[in-house]
């Protein structure tokens, strides 16, 4: 079984999209594992029935490289990014995962992503899923 990690912070609101719509397709044939940058994000993306939950720098620093995908917004394997919430250590072993990193164009701060276009969340998710994903899973 494949393991598919979300990662979010602050609220968890996009996390817990993200796993309610790979739970909707896959059910049971993928493992979900909620990893947030706090504790309220990583409660949110439980009550999306992520398979298991874990919050903070270490949960994230031991995790992301035992997992097959990684899924978050863009702003995970940046160093401050989430209003402080990714640590330069989340976001180092994020990006050093061997793990597929899936990642949605949420804009940060400071950063603008040149030639992403501006699509409704719901249909990055799709595109997320359904185009990457899916393929990915069988």
């Amino acid at each position: 079984m494949k393991s598919v990690c979300v990662i979010d912070g602050q609220g968890g609101g996009i996390g817990g999209a993200i796993i309610k719509r790979i739970k909707t397709l896959f059910e049971e044939r993928v493992e979900v594992i909620a990893l947030g940058t706090n504790a309220i994000a990583t409660a949110q993306m439980l009550k999306a029935r992520a398979n298991r939950g874990a919050s903070g720098e270490n949960a994230i620093v031991v995790t992301a490289p035992k997992v097959d995908v990684i899924i978050g917004s863009v702003g995970i394997v940046m160093a401050n990014a989430m209003m402080g919430e990714v640590t330069p250590r989340m976001a180092e072993a994020i990006a050093a995962s061997s793990a597929k990193k899936l990642l949605i164009p949420i804009s940060q701060e400071n950063v603008a992503i040149i030639g992403a276009m501006a699509v409704p969340l719901p249909h990055l998710i799709d595109l997320l899923i359904e185009d990457h994903l899916a393929p990915m899973l069988g």
